[in-house]
């Protein structure tokens, strides 16, 4: 693996900590499997924005709707 710094002057410290972080994400991505699913984040679940539960109907039910029990 090559790397070149193109610009600025990076202390030992910094460039052994940029080249690090590209180590571990390389290795990161060697691990899985090509064509593997990448683990889904809870933001884009859609199961988070479905309601734990669903209110009975009968005439006091729309007032439930929004709010938690």
């Amino acid at each position: 693996m090559n790397i070149k710094v193109v610009r600025g002057n990076p202390t030992p410290e910094e460039l052994a900590a940029a080249l690090a972080v590209v180590r571990v994400r390389a290795a990161a991505a060697a691990a899985t499997p090509p064509g593997a699913p990448s683990p889904r984040d809870s933001w884009s679940d859609p199961a988070r924005l479905a309601g734990r539960r669903v209110p009975q109907p009968g005439p006091t039910s729309w007032s439930r709707t929004y709010w938690p029990a």
